[in-house]
């Protein structure tokens, strides 16, 4: 059955079976991940960063200070490419881009993984609409203290942020939901942009 002919009652059920997995995964995760930090608060100056990515399989440099010229960015740290919770996630924010390109924002996924495995990550999951960036050692996510240790290493826990354009955290949200991320991201540069109209 394609998508095209799919019923409203299968892709209800299939979404569910979907969140389901991501649910659990999430919970594998958050039940043996220790949090190292708590992540970064709005009203907090966001670290600049600049770090290799890819978006649909291409390599890139994704610059933070250059983003935030064009507008507000939603950067989101996620645990581990090609995971359930973190493929749900990838997915929502995917069919979320357009919705957020309206509101002249920038999506930004980012992971500890490395820059071979992102680029497959960005061209399968992340559906070719947005740019993912590898942290190795989850560099980046410790500047913006949201770390944690899962099996030995070091990772970036499931973390968004709005980050206003003068580079400031308008929104933190840490929540092992994968999808609870894009609505409240999607509020925040809402809100963002109707105070500054």
């Amino acid at each position: 059955m394609t998508a095209l002919t799919a019923s409203p009652r299968f892709l209800a059920s299939r979404s569910k079976a979907l969140f389901m997995l991501g649910s659990l995964g999430a919970l594998a995760l958050a039940a043996s991940a220790v949090p190292a930090q708590a992540a970064l608060p709005a009203g907090t100056i966001a670290p600049d960063f600049t770090l290799k990515a890819a978006q649909g399989g291409k390599a890139m440099d994704f610059s933070l200070r250059k983003s935030l010229k064009k507008g507000p960015v939603v950067l989101y740290f996620f645990p581990a490419a090609f995971t359930s919770g973190c493929t749900i996630e990838a997915h929502a924010f995917a069919e979320a881009t357009d919705a957020f390109k309206a509101q002249h924002a920038t999506v930004i996924g980012v992971t500890a993984g490395n820059i071979e495995r992102v680029a497959e990550f960005s061209k399968v999951e992340c559906r070719d609409k947005f740019a993912v960036a590898a942290d190795p050692g989850a560099r980046i996510a410790g500047l913006y203290k949201n770390q944690i240790s899962f099996n030995g290493q070091i990772l970036s826990d499931r973390t968004s942020y709005v980050i206003a354009p003068d580079g400031k955290i308008v929104s933190s949200y840490t929540d092992h939901n994968p999808l609870t991320h894009i609505e409240k991201a999607m509020a925040a540069v809402k809100t963002w942009n109707a105070s500054h109209r």
